[in-house]
């Protein structure tokens, strides 16, 4: 239920949420994410949000799939993309062995921890062997609403407990960085990838 009020609010704010992140400089994140590829590797953007992330990928030359929950997002972003992005849930990921990378960029966070287990063992059969996720988590320990949307927080302790309870996959990197937004510096981010056994 908090999950369907979420992907309400991005139905509803589909316009402004894209104009607020489509243009921001990401390129730090990207890269460190794509360092870790083979050029021309299979990349899953879960999430995709307004497609930013999406289109530089397929600029550098990946082959880019997309999802997003949100009906409007992903028309905003089939559009920015040119790719067809698909409007699905993150618990219907049903792909095996079939990405290199998956890219979860500020988008399972909102998923309450029960479902996020669930979610992120799919992600890792989604994974070809020794393929890897990037994702971030706003830096804390609140779960629960917030700002009209459901937020799961993480600290180092808190995710490295849950990736505990996970079978096979792997904390290659961990940093904290600040958010990108105007005028959110002082908010802080739990970047993390991860490796699949």
């Amino acid at each position: 239920m908090q999950y369907n009020n979420t992907l309400g609010y991005y139905d509803s704010y589909a316009d402004e949420f894209y104009k607020s992140t489509v243009n921001i400089n990401f390129t730090i994140m990207q890269e460190h994410f794509l360092a870790k590829l083979k050029k021309g590797s299979d990349i899953l953007d879960f999430g995709c949000g307004s497609g930013r992330d999406t289109k530089y990928f397929l600029e550098q030359g990946y082959n880019v799939e997309a999802i997003d929950g949100s009906a409007e997002l992903c028309k905003l972003a089939s559009e920015h993309t040119g790719i067809k992005v698909r409007n699905i849930f993150f618990q219907d990921l049903s792909e095996v062995d079939k990405y290199d990378g998956i890219w979860a960029c500020s988008s399972i966070l909102h998923l309450p921890v029960g479902e996020l287990s669930e979610v992120m063992r799919k992600m890792m059969i989604a994974l070809k062997k020794k393929g890897i996720i990037y994702t971030s988590f706003k830096y804390g320990i609140f779960a629960g609403e917030r700002n009209g949307r459901y937020f799961t927080d993480m600290t180092e302790e808190t995710f490295a407990e849950f990736l505990s309870k996970i079978d096979g996959l792997e904390k290659e990197d961990q940093w904290i960085t600040s958010d990108v937004r105007p005028g959110r510096g002082e908010e802080k981010w739990l970047n993390l990838i991860l490796r699949k056994g």
